[in-house]
């Protein structure tokens, strides 16, 4: 004889408050981001201390607008790490775009348009030159794109003979984009706001972005799945040489000429050092821009902060250094991997 157990009354569910979306808002935020919350929070009261014009509202517009490049580039290679990838010559295709958007912008009558389209189209070129390079040359892509930051870094300085090339602050086009605001805000960083959410959307709420994290993932199960991985990875390059063009551009714009180096040299580092800062993993298939922008974020205060404490410049190299060794270490750690040479 079986026997039923009398339904229970229904309990009300209390309604949802501030109090209660709080957990739910908190429970979204990963803990890699909560640390990087935590590490900006400490450098801005920090250097405010230390320095009363640092927290200024035209000090935070300074560091933002610096940022911006250095996000742009972070941005596309998160997305390449998660696909199993890396790109070490992002800020020498910046180079190459804001030399070729300089050069054509002054020899067609200063047509701004022109000059930005030509630097995404070269920029274009450039990705996609490296991803057939890894992908029909099986080439690592720390060595393809190695090779590329030698490669473009050279051919900047062979269009432009090494030096600065055109002005372009006679051009109400690139004033607007290096100088100009919106709604308070540079522009510069509308137009990282803009690709940030653009590419977040791509990765989190469409089939191509799920099919980016499962390459990255593990590839085999991506290729029985029926996933092209070779137009994925092609077209990935293919994004990071017209945001690195995008970045290129606005280099120009702010510094009002072409520049083969001086401003896109190390930005490959600042980039890889941001995304895996921001929680992508060196080995593929986890990441996010959130993460990756909170880490921009902090490398720019911490850059700023110890540029307006006049402390060696250099030293900022060996804190992007400590930081990168810091990222993967915890990623390492988190993982459970056995370190190399040492037992379990």
């Amino acid at each position: 004889m079986t026997t039923t157990s009398a339904p229970s009354p229904a309990v009300k569910e209390p309604s949802e408050g501030p109090a209660s979306s709080m957990p739910k808002l908190l429970s979204r935020i990963s803990g890699q981001n909560i640390s990087l919350i935590g590490a900006l929070i400490l450098v801005l009261g920090l250097f405010g201390v230390l320095n009363d014009n640092y927290l200024s509202l035209s000090n935070m517009q300074v560091i933002a607008e610096a940022a911006t490049i250095t996000g742009l580039l972070a941005i596309v290679q998160t997305v390449v790490i998660i696909c199993g990838g890396l790109d070490i010559s992002v800020g020498s295709q910046a180079g190459v775009a804001s030399v070729v958007s300089a050069m054509v912008f002054t020899s067609t009558g200063t047509n701004a348009f022109l000059g930005m389209a030509a630097a995404i189209g070269v920029g274009l070129l450039i990705g996609a030159l490296n991803g057939l390079i890894i992908v029909y040359g099986r080439v690592n892509p720390t060595i393809a794109t190695l090779a590329g930051l030698a490669a473009y870094k050279g051919l900047a300085q062979l269009l432009s003979d090494g030096r600065a090339q055109g002005y372009v602050l006679n051009n109400d086009v690139f004033i607007f984009l290096g100088r100009g605001k919106i709604a308070g805000l540079p522009v510069m960083v509308w137009i990282l706001v803009v690709v940030a959410v653009a590419v977040h959307i791509l990765l989190r709420y469409t089939d191509i972005g799920r099919n980016i994290y499962a390459i990255g993932g593990n590839d085999t199960a991506a290729r029985l799945a029926g996933i092209n991985i070779n137009k994925y990875l092609i077209c990935v390059y293919a994004l990071i040489g017209i945001v690195a063009a995008i970045a290129g551009i606005l280099l120009t714009a702010r510094t009002g000429s072409g520049q083969p180096t001086s401003g896109s040299e190390g930005l490959e580092l600042k980039a890889i050092t941001a995304a895996a800062l921001g929680g992508a993993a060196l080995k593929g298939g986890k990441g996010g821009i959130g993460g990756t922008l909170l880490a921009v974020a902090l490398l720019g205060a911490l850059e700023n902060g110890l540029t307006v404490q006049g402390i060696n410049s250099f030293w900022q190299n060996v804190a992007q250094g400590a930081l990168l060794v810091i990222a993967v270490v915890i990623q390492q750690r988190r993982s459970g991997e056995r370190a190399v040479g040492l037992p379990n």
